[in-house]
């Protein structure tokens, strides 16, 4: 039985046990770094988010209004290094070093010409982009939101080459430097926020400064890196790059859907927080702190997924199609538990969170009955409906990831949760019997797409 089942997933006779292009030591090199990485940011993350809120709560308010607008730019960045991870990386599986620098040369190119673009027509509607946005909030916080915008919207382009120049020493099969890189740019950014917040008492321009010097410090690092010889990828001789448009468009096929469906996450967040919002003061609080917990249980998942695109994107390159399916099965095992320990890890440390928060008891308790409904069910459902997607896109079958993620997104996480608040009178737990239902299809469509085999019919390059 289980063999029959093993044979429908991948073809054992047509892969070489003792030739694998990625060893379980190779894997455990790639992968390692790339979860160490996801979890310091998230934590970093929530540092940073408390030196914040030691400026007052005009100031947390302007940076949280800020950063939705912010994390859009973030995701699209992301994903179009995504789309120059899975294109250099099938290069490389080709052994093809000269056509995996000439895209990564293509894939720099489109990154600074894209966010400088943005940066200046950020910088040209800061104003009435914040206005129609945010609507009316008080003056102080749109003074606040100016201020921080004004000055994080200079991080884009610095933003934009470290995703790009990640993604290349990813690709490589090198997560272990950008982790680096990474960690150290997030204790300069604490360490800014001391310097600027406390000691400088600069308020919320200080909290963007520091995130600006931060920016500059990871981009000058990697660059600096990526033009010397002897790694799988060399950048150099910047200003002799003159865009090729055929490379470009390939990148780009895999960017903007990889980017649809970030922003489409994104605009379907800021929908149910405004539902959510509607709820009182108590399910705010209570989902806040849950989302945080929730993440923290999906942080080791995600980064199993990243390393994945690399690990499928080489094999594919290399023509190596079964043995793509083997490592998608064999990552999806892995990541299945490392989410079952998560969980459980993040409902332990719930109520002594609750506590050291200092949460009212009611959003305490509402924060701690999600997370035993999430605990129960996202390690029946979450792996399935993110990991093989992970595997799939890195083959280049991301529009279809992009419909589903969509459709699966508006028609189950935010329409079911406004359904259950507005009509049926639910609280905060509406919000997750939408997602629950939003991982569930999901799974069942991936996994569907996956058994077909259609996504190895793809063509990147």
């Amino acid at each position: 039985m289980l063999i029959a089942i093993r044979n429908k997933l991948y073809d054992s006779s047509k892969i070489d046990k003792k030739n694998l292009m990625f060893s379980n030591h190779d894997l455990k090199l790639l992968l390692l770094p790339l979860i160490i990485e996801q979890i310091l940011n998230s934590f970093m993350g929530m540092a940073d988010t408390m030196m914040v809120s030691n400026v007052g709560s005009t100031a947390i308010s302007a940076v949280s209004l800020v950063d939705s607008i912010n994390n859009l730019v973030v995701q699209m960045f992301s994903a179009m290094a995504v789309g120059g991870t899975i294109v250099c990386s099938q290069y490389l599986g080709r052994e093809d070093k000269e056509g995996c620098n000439k895209a990564a040369r293509q894939v720099f190119l489109s990154m600074l010409v894209i966010s400088i673009a943005i940066t200046i027509l950020c910088i040209i509607v800061r104003k009435p982009l914040l206005e129609k946005v945010f609507g009316e909030v008080e003056v102080e916080v749109m003074t606040n939101s100016l201020t921080y915008f004004g000055i994080t919207v200079l991080s884009y382009p610095f933003l934009a080459l470290f995703n790009a120049g990640a993604a290349f020493y990813r690709a490589g099969g090198n997560s272990k430097f950008p982790m680096k890189v990474s960690v150290i740019s997030n204790f300069i950014n604490i360490a800014g926020n001391a310097l600027f917040i406390f000691g400088l008492h600069m308020g919320v321009a200080g909290a963007a400064l520091a995130t600006l010097i931060s920016r500059i410090f990871c981009t000058v690092v990697i660059f600096y890196f990526l033009h010397k010889p002897h790694q799988p990828i060399v950048i150099n001789h910047y200003f002799q790059i003159r865009p090729q448009f055929s490379m470009i468009s390939k990148i780009l096929a895999i960017g903007i859907p990889a980017g649809i469906e970030n922003g489409m996450f994104q605009f379907g967040k800021l929908a149910i927080q405004s539902t959510v919002s509607a709820l009182g003061t108590a399910a705010i609080a209570a989902q806040a702190m849950t989302n945080i917990l929730e993440m923290v249980n999906g942080i080791v998942g995600i980064g199993i997924g990243v390393g994945l695109m690399t690990v499928v994107g080489q094999c594919m390159g290399a023509g190596r199609k079964e043995e793509a399916k083997y490592y998608i099965v064999k990552l999806t095992g892995y990541a299945e538990i490392a989410i079952i320990l998560s969980c459980l890890f993040a409902f332990a440390i719930t109520k002594p969170v609750t506590l050291l928060g200092n949460m009212e008891a009611e959003s305490a308790k509402l924060c701690f009955e999600m997370m035993i409904w999430i605990t129960l069910v996202k390690p029946l459902v979450w792996v399935l409906s993110f990991i093989p997607a992970y595997g799939m896109r890195a083959a280049g079958d991301v529009r279809f990831s992009m419909i589903v993620a969509t459709c699966t997104m508006w028609l189950c996480r935010v329409s079911l949760c406004i359904y259950l608040c507005k009509v049926w009178g639910f609280g905060p737990i509406a919000v997750w019997i939408g997602m629950f239902a939003d991982w569930t299809l999901r799974g069942i469509l991936f996994t569907a797409r996956f058994i077909s085999g259609k996504w190895t019919e793809k063509e990147v390059i």
